[in-house]
């Protein structure tokens, strides 16, 4: 009988430990990153890297500039020039870098007011002609690569600089664009013709403004968070 009673009292005290374990939330495991987006962030930071050293080595040469001609007298004649440069490679890396992160305007007024499929179709012309737009410079800078070789052209300034050095960077970067762009629309092909109409218009609809708001949001909380680290 006492067997009996403890063993009433011991199911009866662990019936709560079970039902407070099934009134918990269930968190689902985190998702692992595909390897498509892992390739995407990784190339989307070396550009941003690469994009942001060229303009502060820019500001750099600036900064002496101003302070050689004011405190010395001296110029090193060229900083305008390698401004010029700056400014044509850095617009051709900005073009892959707006590319992958959906910033490039779109007229969307009445995109929304579509059928899901016209919107998918209509995301498809855009990648698609953004693409075929992108090869067409990157063929027409060709050309202009080959006259400056051919030629031998150098800048008409102090320097002197033979053009295909920042010819041929600005022309990597008009490939790298057309590349990424061709990329992209492969991809959207392949959703559209493949039947995945939700997905192709998840990740090439223009972007919305509550999306840009949720990526302001979050960037602010990511600097508050990095900001109220112990260092």
């Amino acid at each position: 009988m006492d067997g009996t009673w403890r063993g009433v009292m011991s199911v009866r005290a662990v019936q709560p430990d079970r039902v407070a374990a099934a009134d918990r939330p269930q968190v689902a495991p985190a998702r692992a990153p595909s390897p498509r987006r892992g390739v995407k962030d990784h190339v989307e930071t070396v550009l941003a890297t690469v994009f942001g050293t060229i303009f502060i080595g820019l500001a750099v040469v600036v900064t002496v500039e101003t302070i050689a001609r004011k405190l010395f007298n001296v110029s090193l004649q060229g900083a305008d020039e390698l401004g010029g440069y700056a400014l044509a490679v850095g617009s051709t890396i900005a073009f892959s870098l707006a590319l992958m992160g959906r910033n490039h305007i779109r007229v969307d007024v009445f995109h929304e007011m579509m059928p899901r499929r016209v919107q998918a179709v209509m995301n498809w012309i855009s990648i698609v002609s953004l693409a075929a737009f992108g090869l067409f410079i990157a063929w027409v800078a060709f050309k202009v690569i080959g006259d400056t070789m051919q030629y031998r052209s150098t800048a008409q300034t102090p320097w002197a600089t033979p053009l295909i050095i920042p010819q041929g960077v600005w022309y990597a970067g008009l490939v790298i664009f057309a590349l990424v762009a061709t990329g992209y629309a492969l991809r959207a092909t392949a959703l559209l013709f493949g039947g995945r109409i939700d997905t192709l218009n998840h990740d090439f609809h223009p972007k919305s403004a509550k999306e840009e708001l949720k990526e302001e949001l979050d960037d602010l909380v990511q600097r508050q968070t990095a900001e109220g680290e112990p260092r």
